[in-house]
């Protein structure tokens, strides 16, 4: 409880305006995950993704409802909630990292690294990601993919249904972060 304390007045203690210029955020990201086997192609995509950048840290917050992603049939978007991700027990997933050796003051595009946690289904996962970061006047655009197994995060895959679905999704984002606005 008193770490808890600590931490809310040292960050209490930064101006907000300090703050607003050091955090760029979205709230319209997109992630995608993308499955191929012989027997099917499953696809689903969600474009309500929140996620907020700091740039003089590079540490990164990534916050996604599950029900929200979109699939090409309802059928599909049934089994992913109720069957695989169980997202009435586990609604949301997130990812908590750092982008290695960001420079927000670069401004050509840069290829990096973010390492952290992904967290799905409650479980969390070390995971490093291959992102591209491209500054504008007053933004920030971020785009990359990478692969998970789902026995990772234990998605059990009925056994009528396995060869339906991959070992390992390919997910893909894009952000466009903008500044944080002064909410005073």
């Amino acid at each position: 409880m008193n770490k808890l304390i600590l931490i809310f007045l040292l960050i209490s203690s930064v101006s907000s305006t300090e703050r607003n210029r050091n955090h760029y955020l979205t709230k319209t990201g997109e992630v995608a995950f993308f499955s191929h086997t012989s027997v099917a192609t499953i696809e689903g995509i969600n474009n309500k993704v929140a996620s907020v950048l700091d740039v003089c840290t590079g540490d990164l917050s990534i916050h996604l409802l599950v029900s929200a992603f979109d699939f090409e049939k309802e059928s599909m978007q049934q089994h992913f909630n109720k069957t695989y991700l169980e997202s009435d027990l586990y609604p949301d997933a997130r990812f908590i990292g750092r982008i290695v050796n960001f420079d927000a003051s670069q401004e050509s595009p840069q290829a990096r690294i973010v390492e952290g946690g992904l967290t799905i289904k409650g479980i969390t996962v070390p995971i490093r990601i291959k992102v591209l970061i491209t500054r504008t006047e007053d933004s920030y655009r971020m785009v990359g993919e990478t692969a998970i197994k789902i026995k990772d995060f234990n998605i059990s895959i009925p056994s009528v249904f396995d060869a339906h679905i991959s070992k390992r999704i390919q997910m893909t984002f894009n952000f466009e972060y903008a500044v944080c606005q002064n909410e005073e």
